[in-house]
């Protein structure tokens, strides 16, 4: 988040474009779609970055009740849960979780460049209403944030239980840029997507929904919903069009939403499980200084005091090859594997040591408890 301009940008290394299947896109940047640095909210003509409309078929060739047709309908059921956050630095949007005050919207939404939760911030609603709300707690990993104001009876969405098809209609809501109750809409394009860390988001994002619905800074934690009103998930970020990238939005999907949330609600933290090393990636530069044998896995190049992986024997040097029975070809791959785990959990990991190979026992730990 910044106050400096309407993007945030995570820098995205040109070996991980496959992951936005970006095939002849020779650089890019993964922008949030929070905090557009205007907390007064008073968008201007031409700001902020264009977006291209996705393609969509005529009403007429549509069956009764889906795609185009049915979106007044949708906006209609999801608009009164859709909020506007409002920060000392810029603002995001949100989407009302229980009638009785509880809001999410992203972790970067409701914080600061350090990554620490702002102790108030302001909460606009549908019907122009304002109050001041409490940040109940921000979860870094999965970037989920819940608040609470001090009202009750507030229109609460309805979130969905499963993922949906890839092809079924997206529409989200928010404030991009300040302009509240903006409505866009598009495809669900592809699932499980994954991004590799960066120095705004160290642990990556992991298992996203796509979608060309254009979303823009401003929409970070706002509603993206499908043709019956439900939500589907939180817009988490985009690729700007500088990329190359043409309507490239991300999802955080709402069984992660529901999930986390009623963690942060119940206890104030979200039980991740912690294998207590700092992986990179191989390139051709590192494996070639440290004569690394292979150019597929993860580097481990800390193993931190007491963590599981050193009760396990791993060490510095190892190369993470295989964790929990899922190929790891680089950092990316070890953080989604190790997502899936829970704490307490029992788990075989392939390392590489030199020039073999053996299996470590690892009892994972809990990342909420290193905090």
């Amino acid at each position: 988040m910044s106050n400096t301009g309407p993007e945030v940008f995570r820098e995205v290394p040109a070996k991980y474009l496959r992951l936005y299947v970006a095939a002849g896109v020779t650089a890019a940047a993964l922008t949030l779609t929070g905090c557009t640095g205007n907390p007064t909210g008073n968008a201007t003509t031409g700001t902020g970055p264009s977006a291209a409309s996705p393609s969509t078929s005529s009403p007429t060739d549509l069956p009764a009740g889906a795609g185009l047709p049915a979106i007044p309908g949708v906006v209609k059921d999801v608009e009164p849960s859709v909020v506007t956050i409002r920060t000392a630095v810029g603002l995001g949007s949100g989407v009302v979780y229980h009638s009785d005050g509880a809001i999410v919207t992203d972790a970067h939404v409701v914080e600061d460049q350090q990554k620490q939760p702002f102790n108030n911030v302001q909460v606009q609603f549908a019907d122009g209403s304002q109050t001041q709300a409490t940040v109940v707690g921000v979860d870094d990993v999965t970037d989920v944030a819940v608040l609470k104001v001090n009202r009750t009876g507030l229109p609460a969405a309805k979130f969905a239980k499963s993922t949906p098809e890839v092809g079924s209609m997206t529409v989200v809501i928010g404030s991009p840029l300040g302009l509240e109750e903006t409505v866009t809409s598009g495809i669900v394009s592809g699932l499980h997507r994954n991004m590799p860390p960066s120095k705004e988001s160290p642990h990556g994002a992991i298992d996203l929904l796509q979608t060309d619905a254009p979303i823009s800074p401003g929409n970070s934690g706002g509603a993206v919903a499908d043709s019956s009103g439900q939500i589907i998930g939180l817009s988490e970020a985009y690729l700007p069009p500088s990329s190359g990238a043409v309507a490239i939005g991300f999802v955080t999907p709402s069984t992660t939403v529901t999930e986390v949330a009623d963690q942060l609600l119940k206890s104030g933290t979200v039980k991740h499980a912690a294998l207590g090393v700092v992986p990179t990636d191989i390139t051709p530069q590192l494996a070639q200084r440290f004569s690394v044998p292979t150019s597929s896995g993860a580097l481990v190049i800390n193993v931190s005091q007491g963590s599981p992986a050193e009760q396990a024997g791993m060490q510095a040097g190892d190369i993470i090859t295989k964790f929990a029975g899922t190929p790891v070809a680089n950092v990316t791959d070890l953080l989604a594997a190790l997502r899936k785990q829970d704490p307490g959990q029992q788990v075989d990991i392939d390392v590489q040591r030199g020039k073999t190979s053996q299996t470590l026992h690892v009892t994972l730990g809990n990342l909420a408890a290193q905090h």
